[in-house]
């Protein structure tokens, strides 16, 4: 039988801190709104974001298109370095450009956060980020949830996911089934190492080494560590669409996160071709080279964890390419042919 106290016990006192849940999302309140599209209905608060489909009608057979993801470790190197605002970026970015391959449009985004204890202060900043990558995808931000979990997560301690849906029209929708020997493979450059492989990037370089990666460094053009690593993911959106609606044929293409370029373009092949990527024809960021270094990786593991400077890919016919090339250039995506399409099992391959 439970002991019944001596005097009530509020939800504040047992670690749940609703006036604190309400300032943190008035402070929110703007940055969410910043993202709005027309085709939101209603504001921040509602139990559910809604979203017209008006525009849909415009298409042959709308086909909505959805993803989710979380950022993973690279949070704790945010909260080693005491900076927020740019994760929330890395958030959208990992599942903005995960629906896009298929040349979906994201149309809108929802977050959740889940907190030790909540702090207005540190979630304005986070959802600022998140705001900022929704318009860098061109999304709207029409929902989510802050969750405070205390006796589950250390009070300083928090994690993100989110989940976002687009739309395409299923003619013009990419699923890499017309792609043949003799396409040309694409590469949009990183921004770094993303999201992906921190697990390791701190065990090797960040544990035991807290007090150097503030510092700046020659071999990262003056840039810390910190800054490098904290470097928030490309999102290539904008550029992709721009690219579709010019008329260019895109065949296939692949966001290359979590398994490198080798377990991410192989996603986008028939089963009946390889991708023979030239090592060497695409530039490669200093900070690789720290990560090699540091762990005594092969080539070929680093090419199966991390990106490697390659972000994004894509596949088209030759013919297509320098047009593709020119137009992605001009969108401020710096470009490298890098491979080509070659017979085989459906498997990336160096040569």
């Amino acid at each position: 039988m439970t002991d019944t106290p001596d005097k009530p016990i509020s939800y504040r006192e047992a670690g749940v801190d609703i006036d604190e849940g309400a300032r943190a999302v008035e402070g929110i309140r703007e940055a969410v709104r910043s993202t709005y599209r027309p085709e939101v209905i209603g504001d921040i608060g509602g139990f559910g974001g809604m979203f017209s489909a008006v525009a849909f009608k415009e298409m042959d057979e709308p086909v909505m298109v959805s993803g989710t993801d979380g950022v993973g470790t690279k949070l704790k190197l945010a909260a080693l370095l005491g900076k927020h605002d740019t994760v929330g970026i890395d958030l959208v970015a990992m599942c903005v450009n995960d629906i896009l391959v298929t040349g979906a449009e994201p149309l809108f985004f929802l977050d959740y956060i889940a907190v030790g204890k909540l702090d207005g202060t540190l979630t304005a900043s986070i959802v600022s980020g998140i705001a900022e990558g929704c318009r860098q995808a061109g999304c709207s931000l029409v929902g989510g949830e802050m969750a405070e979990h205390p006796g589950v997560m250390d009070a300083d301690d928090y994690d993100l996911s989110g989940f976002c849906v687009g739309v395409v029209d299923r003619p013009k929708a990419i699923d890499g089934s017309t792609i043949v020997p003799g396409d040309v493979v694409l590469g949009l450059g990183s921004s770094g190492a993303h999201s992906n492989g921190f697990s390791l990037i701190r065990r090797v370089l960040v544990d035991g080494h807290e007090g150097e990666i503030t510092l700046p460094r020659i071999d990262l053009g003056g840039r810390t560590l910190g800054e490098a690593l904290l470097e928030p993911t490309r999102i290539y959106v904008k550029a992709i669409l721009e690219l579709l609606r010019s008329g260019v044929k895109v065949k296939g293409m692949a966001h290359i996160t979590g398994g490198g370029i080798t377990e991410n373009l192989n996603r986008a092949l028939p089963k009946t071709c390889d991708a023979r990527l030239v090592r060497g024809s695409w530039k490669v960021p200093a900070v690789f080279d720290l990560i090699q270094a540091a762990a005594a990786l092969p080539d070929d593991e680093m090419l199966r964890t991390f990106n490697m400077g390659v972000g994004f890919a894509l596949i088209l016919d030759p013919s297509e390419a320098p047009r593709a090339a020119a137009a992605l250039i001009a969108a401020g995506e710096t470009v490298s042919e890098i491979g080509e399409i070659v017979a085989g099992n459906g498997e990336v391959i160096y040569g």
